[in-house]
């Protein structure tokens, strides 16, 4: 079955009836006219689309995705697709351009092979963190969005996204499943002793997902406040230069314009009770994990016994499982959203929480018409 999210402890609201999963022996039950393909060409990324394809009772769609001598991308589908509803299940691998341009040609064959819907699948939605602008740069979450309803999307399932107002940026359904039951229930089946435990949050950015799961677990919270955060070069953005001049006329003399107070530094705190306690760093992604490393020397300082750290998507790009196992950090606990099987060959204090369940569950119900209410029980707007 598939892990529910324990209801906040708070005002008790009237919900609105459901539709449950199946049973288990009927999850396999879909109509007709459903393929499911997998748009990576890298082997270890194939991984999740068989064990969604496996829950569904379905085989993967045949078709071929491979890159050219002069590195262009190329798939041919191998199988009629018209008038079905296709699924294209893509995780990212470390060549994520490489990613987006086959998510994107799969996509664009399939409309043009007369499909009657096209859904993609992406766990982790790529360039995510580049959903804001800043200063002259570009909002490339954008960008994806529109580059894939132009292909030919018409519906897309993915799963937290880095910032909810994402879904914004696409003019067709998206689902923004939550990873977060599955991480819970890894707390409560692996973590013996987790009433003894604190939720942590490293930045004051990440607390309101520290109060989510805090709160589910009836447990307590504590926020890491001063990290050490490189903050970007204003000095030579045009926009920071002062006059050159002073002209008379089109400004008064008395008027000045007020500028804000440069940022300093605080010295790193942590506001909540650590000592003698397990502290679980939770995050929506871990790709760097200095920031990582240092809020667990911190935690240790502070007194906690052991540190676990938890996240939705596990990039863990570069010297990422070194710097780990060199760590203070007794576990990172990711879910296979991104295939990470050789960081942990390299770092066997990351463990795999598996979430093809929800995506298989969420296939099968856009593929039967039914709500998808299920998938989002006792999720707040916070969440």
């Amino acid at each position: 079955m598939l892990p529910v999210l324990p209801p906040f402890n708070r005002v008790k609201k009237v919900q609105t009836e459901v539709t449950p999963p199946p049973h288990p022996e009927e999850m396999n039950h879909t109509k007709g006219g459903l393929v499911i393909f997998t748009a990576n060409s890298h082997p270890s990324s194939r991984e999740l689309g068989k064990r969604i394809a496996e829950r569904l009772g379905v085989e993967l769609g045949k078709v071929q995705v491979y890159q050219e001598a002069n590195r262009e991308t190329r798939v041919q589908i191998q199988e009629s697709v018209r008038g079905k509803d296709v699924f294209v299940i893509q995780t990212v691998s470390k060549d994520v351009n490489t990613t987006i341009m086959e998510m994107l040609i799969m996509v664009y064959a399939c409309r043009t092979s007369c499909a009657r819907s096209i859904t993609g699948v992406l766990p982790y939605f790529p360039y995510s963190k580049q959903c804001k602008m800043r200063k002259r740069g570009s909002i490339v979450s954008k960008l994806i969005a529109s580059m894939m309803c132009k292909a030919g999307l018409t519906h897309l399932i993915t799963m937290d996204l880095h910032q909810k107002e994402i879904q914004g940026f696409f003019n067709i359904p998206v689902d923004n499943l939550r990873a977060s039951p599955f991480l819970l229930q890894y707390i409560q089946e692996e973590i013996p002793d987790y009433r003894n435990a604190v939720i942590v949050a490293k930045s004051p950015a990440s607390a309101k997902r520290a109060q989510s799961f805090a709160e589910r677990l009836r447990l307590g919270i504590a926020v890491i406040h001063g990290e050490a955060q490189d903050a970007e070069s204003d000095q030579v953005d045009g926009r920071h230069s002062p006059p050159t001049v002073k002209t008379t006329g089109a400004i008064h003399p008395s008027m000045e314009i007020p500028l804000l107070i440069p940022k300093e530094k605080p010295p790193i705190t942590v506001v909540g009770d650590v000592g003698g306690r397990i502290a679980i760093i939770v995050d929506d992604i871990i790709d760097d994990v200095d920031s990582f490393v240092a809020a667990a020397e911190t935690l240790k300082e502070r007194g906690a016994y052991k540190i676990f750290v938890m996240a939705t998507h596990g990039l863990l790009s570069s010297e990422a499982p070194r710097f780990i196992e060199e760590s203070a950090i007794d576990e990172v606990v990711v879910t296979n959203t991104i295939p990470h099987e050789l960081q942990k060959l390299q770092c066997p204090k990351i463990k795999t929480v598996d979430i093809s369940m929800i995506l298989s569950e969420a296939i099968r119900r856009i593929h039967n018409g039914e709500s998808m209410s299920y998938l989002f029980r006792n999720i707040g707007v916070d969440d």
